[in-house]
């Protein structure tokens, strides 16, 4: 996985019930755009993250 500054990750819920969540990246501190990422949710919260298989990189340049 890479991600880049401004990119969005999509996290699918991983149980019945549980929303998808959407975070921006906004610190790499990986080499060459791999993880971890320092990401901001849209609700405000930050964390560092290693996304897992049920993440998804959507990048700015996507349509």
């Amino acid at each position: 996985m890479r991600a880049s500054v401004g990119d969005r990750l999509l996290v699918h819920g991983r149980t019945v019930g549980q929303h998808d969540r959407s975070a921006e990246v906004i610190e790499v501190l990986g080499p060459d755009g791999t993880p971890p990422y320092r990401v901001r949710f849209d609700d405000g919260h930050e964390t560092l993250m290693s996304p897992g298989p049920d993440t998804v990189v959507k990048h700015v340049t996507d349509d």
